[in-house]
């Protein structure tokens, strides 16, 4: 969240403004000239730029028909729904922070939409719906970098139709227009008219339909996040239930217990929402389990985790005397675990109790026996990690425990399968 004082001035008794912060200082610098100070109420300045003259002529900039503060998600919704009823032609601006969205509308539709955040701009928007890939992405940004731009760049390289790519416009205005709906510290303002060569291609979306579309989502994006925390999150099928139903088939051929439903939307091209919503309903027909989000850094990265409980736990057992008694505890532990004596072939554990991340998930692999050895690797170090938890407990005595189980959960939390 931006720091509201570096926005601050100060207007002294002589009517002089005094910039306090830094975002003050940049914005008026940015405007140098002379303003027309407009009536506003007593906690309000408006002011908008005439030149010496004073009058607002048509070189000065459009006419400011409706403006205001966001100071909570939906608040654009209202907005979008008064300017698709009244049918006026215009741009909508929505700031916030150091982001800004110019949504263009005519006759009750919209027909354009531009953006500064990266995550909107048309080659994510392609990317994250499965037109293209990574690499693919990088060669079209090859020759954006020299002055093309993205959509043609990627029609020149063959790597999109002219009919798929005005698609993927259309869909970079759904996801532009919606993101405006969730802002939720900011301003708008909708000037009037705008000059039709800023628009990259025509498109007529009901401004209607959009709000419908938009404030559903919302709803709906709320609700399928008590159930499916993040789109990092992975969904693996649950075979004895059979097939789900038909519309949800395109998803489900697709889940394939490692693939994120992130990853999932790229695959099927259905996008991020459409595929937490058939996840959700297949959730909820217990056709799929949800797991949480893959460890960047694959299987050395879920032992590294382990290491950090291990040590600690090790470290607290030690300072108390009972140092052997873990150890000795975990040992056995090991042995009777029926997996472990392989799984830590030449990985230790050492005195601190850590184990060679490099050794145990090259020993993974072959444990695993064909299963996926990340997904193993956690389950199996989870309740490694658990059982050296519940020994130290044992050890340290009632309520010496506590603030060691406060201090690691994080770490075992990131070892759940």
């Amino acid at each position: 969240m931006r720091d509201a004082r570096a926005e601050l001035v100060r207007i002294d008794p002589q009517g002089v403004v005094h910039p306090i912060g830094t975002t003050a200082s940049q914005r008026l610098r940015a405007r140098e000239g002379a303003y027309r100070i407009l009536p506003a109420p007593g906690h309000v300045v408006m002011m908008r730029f005439t030149g010496e003259d004073g009058r607002r002529d048509a070189e000065d900039g459009a006419i400011v028909k409706l403006a205001g503060e966001i100071t909570a998600p939906g608040t654009l919704c209202d907005v979008l729904a008064l300017i698709g009823q009244t049918g006026w032609r215009g741009e909508l601006i929505v700031l916030d922070g150091e982001s800004s969205r110019v949504i263009f509308f005519d006759s009750g539709n919209v027909v354009g939409a531009q953006t500064t955040v990266d995550d909107e701009r048309l080659g994510m928007v392609m990317y994250r719906f499965g037109a293209i890939d990574e690499a693919q992405h990088e060669a079209i940004m090859e020759r954006v970098r020299s002055g093309a731009r993205f959509g043609q760049a990627a029609i020149e390289l063959g790597l999109i139709s002219e009919e798929r790519l005005y698609k993927l416009i259309g869909k970079q205005i759904d996801e532009i227009v919606f993101a405006t709906f969730t802002v939720s510290d900011g301003t708008f303002f909708f000037l009037d008219g705008f000059d039709e060569a800023r628009l990259a291609s025509h498109h007529t979306v009901s401004a209607n339909a959009l709000l419908m579309d938009g404030v559903t989502r919302l709803d709906e994006m709320r609700y399928f996040r008590a159930r499916i925390p993040s789109s990092d999150h992975v969904p693996q099928k649950e075979p004895s239930r059979g097939t789900p139903d038909e519309e949800f088939l395109t998803t489900w051929e697709a889940i394939d217990g490692a693939q994120s439903i992130e990853e999932l939307g790229r695959a099927t091209g259905r996008g991020e929402f459409a595929t937490t919503k058939d996840v959700y309903a297949m959730l909820q027909s217990k056709h799929v389990t949800l797991h949480p989000p893959r460890m960047s850094g694959g299987p050395m990265a879920v032992v590294a985790v382990a290491n950090l409980v291990l040590e600690r736990v090790h470290q607290v057992a030690d300072a108390a005397g009972k140092g052997t008694v873990l150890r000795q505890s975990i040992a056995s532990f090991a042995v009777g675990g029926g997996v472990y004596d392989v799984l830590f072939m030449g990985a230790g554990p050492i005195e601190t109790g850590a184990l060679d991340p490099q050794r145990v998930a090259d020993n993974s692999v072959m444990v695993s026996g064909g299963a996926d050895p990340e997904r193993f690797l956690k389950q199996s170090l989870h309740e490694y990690v658990s059982f050296a938890l519940f020994a130290a407990s044992n050890a340290l005595g009632a309520g010496a425990d506590v603030e060691l189980e406060r201090e690691v959960s994080g770490w075992v939390t990131q070892l759940r399968a």
